[in-house]
């Protein structure tokens, strides 16, 4: 409920600050008083934009801030959802700065106008004449059935398993075009990758090969310098090791006379372990080496198929090439294997489907037990609300369409007068039965759910008398579980409330400003006899204010 309200330097507001209590409150005052100034500050805090020229003096801030008690609400998932921290008592502030920019804050915590309008939906709902078009909207119509029918539980489950339909039947579509596409590209695939299969590619082998082929190719040349070598090693008289021994014999006998001897005997003796190591390699490689025409020509031969598949693929290793076929291979076996992977999301979409028939069945034939009694309580209420002959036919048609109403089309049709015929609501239903149905529905709703503070705004036009009576008796009752607010003309309605407001303007230092004031015993005496006869008060005015009061 809404608990407190502040206006600074809006419209003609200078500085108002009320707060409010349960029931039903009257809000009073002459046309043209401020009653809609009041109505637009409460917009701004329900997440209307903001408009510069609405500031008293664009040279100061305007500051709108309401204070709501939600704790019978159950809207803390509504506060997880939105990412705001949850308060039993919620502040909502706007403020319009004198730049233009406008800010919103939830508890303090700055947020963006769609948060404010999720959260003022649930808190405050400001009915005016053109609300009553609410009254023709399906998915206001499916509400009003649904509270009744009790399908809240039944509608989130129901649109649970929706959302996770809708999910499967995209994936579903996106794998059948996506089959479509990769068969034509499975045979180009396959080729690919049976052509990097059938190369037998090895990590690092590239390297290991072209040094293979350059031995075998120069294997001739190779031969000869090796066996060079060879010959200036071990040749009898002048080869390298035979005259290195002979200095080593020298140096032996000259070891005992110096060190300096000594090490370069032992320099001596340790090249010729080396050149010893060195001449024995050089052996094996002679014994190793052989032409080989056949092994040169695989070697040329897989170089080349290498050397093809790299400047195919535009890579320059044996590895980005393994990495390629990997994505070939898998590329082609979801290809191949599409038609499981379909096959067993249409499994799950059909079970899914079943869910949903069977969960929008039950909520059908909620609503559908549920209709004649709705009927009966809106024509019976309708009656006492000067329109005898109403009638309502409410159609349920079972359709093959899922949507986030179940598989229902619903038509509200209606008919004012007797023997009329029944017809769309916004076709048959003048600005003043529309209101008066709004008024009957918003009644019957307030006994099934927990509807948000509601504020009617001169529902009552066009109507008086008796009429009034009953309309401040239906509010009055709503009044029981839920803040009802009244803006009103009639001092019958006037006289229902349990608080009462007046609406005025008077003139501060020659500017004139709006205040509102909550009215006492006597003061609502004077209130509902001027709204009887006048502003010039008479003792039977007076007297027929305290009858109605009493």
């Amino acid at each position: 409920m809404l608990t407190n309200l502040t206006i600074k330097n809006y419209a003609l507001i200078d500085e108002l600050n009320v707060s409010f209590n349960t029931g039903l409150t009257i809000i009073t005052g002459e046309t043209g008083a401020g009653k809609s100034i009041l109505l637009g500050g409460l917009s701004l805090i329900l997440g209307k934009r903001a408009d510069l020229s609405s500031v008293k003096d664009s040279s100061k801030k305007c500051i709108i801030e309401a204070t709501f008690d939600i704790a019978k609400y159950n809207l803390k998932s509504v506060f997880k959802t939105e990412d705001l921290d949850y308060e039993a008592q919620t502040i909502i502030r706007r403020e319009i700065l004198p730049s233009g920019k406008s800010r919103a804050f939830i508890n303090d915590t700055p947020v963006n106008l769609d948060s404010l309008q999720v959260l003022g939906d649930r808190l405050l709902d400001i009915h005016s004449q053109h609300q009553t078009l609410q009254l023709t909207n399906d998915n206001f119509q499916f509400q009003v059935i649904d509270a009744l029918a009790e399908n809240e539980k039944h509608l989130i489950k129901y649109n649970t398993l929706l959302k996770q339909f809708k999910l499967l039947k995209t994936d579903l579509e996106f794998l059948k075009d996506k089959k479509n596409s990769a068969l034509k590209e499975l045979d180009y695939h396959a080729f690919l990758l049976n052509e990097l299969e059938e190369a037998k590619l090895i990590s690092g082998e590239l390297e290991v090969l072209e040094t293979e082929y350059e031995t075998l190719n120069n294997v001739e040349e190779i031969k000869e310098k090796l066996s060079l070598s060879h010959g200036l090693m071990s040749n009898g008289e002048m080869g390298i090791i035979t005259n290195l021994t002979e200095l080593k014999n020298q140096f032996s006998k000259l070891s005992g006379y110096s060190s300096q001897y000594s090490s370069i005997f032992d320099r001596i003796q340790s090249s010729l372990i080396e050149l010893d190591d060195v001449f024995s390699e050089i052996e094996n490689l002679q014994d190793q080496l052989e032409a080989d025409p056949n092994r040169l020509e695989q070697v040329n031969t897989k170089l080349q198929i290498i050397n093809n598949l790299l400047q195919k693929h535009t890579v320059s290793s044996i590895e980005e090439l393994l990495h390629i076929k990997e994505e070939l291979d898998v590329k082609v076996f979801e290809t191949e294997n599409l038609d499981a992977i379909i096959s067993e999301k249409e499994e799950t979409i059909n079970v899914l489907e079943s869910k949903l028939i069977s969960e929008s069945d039950r909520i059908h034939k909620n609503r559908s037990a549920i209709i004649p009694k709705l009927m009966n309580q809106l024509e019976s209420i309708l009656a006492t609300l000067g329109m005898p002959n109403a009638k309502f036919k409410i159609q349920l048609v079972p359709t093959n369409t899922f949507t986030v109403n179940g598989r229902d089309e619903l038509q509200f049709l209606f008919s004012a007068n007797k023997g009329g015929q029944f017809n769309e609501l916004k076709k048959s239903a003048s600005g003043g039965e529309l209101s008066r149905i709004m008024l009957a529905i918003k009644s019957i709703l307030s006994k099934y759910m927990q509807l948000p503070t509601i504020m009617f705004d001169e529902i009552d036009t066009g109507v008086s008398g008796e009429i009034s009576n009953k309309m401040a008796t239906i509010m009055q009752q709503m009044s029981k579980s839920m803040q009802v607010f009244t803006i009103t003309h009639l001092p019958q309605i006037a006289a229902k409330g349990d608080t009462h407001y007046k609406v005025f303007k008077e003139d501060v230092n020659n500017v004139t400003q709006t205040q509102l004031k909550q009215l006492s015993p006597n003061d609502r005496i004077v209130e509902i006899a001027q709204m009887l006869g006048g502003a010039d008060v008479s003792t039977s005015a007076i007297a027929h204010a305290k009858e109605l009061l009493n």
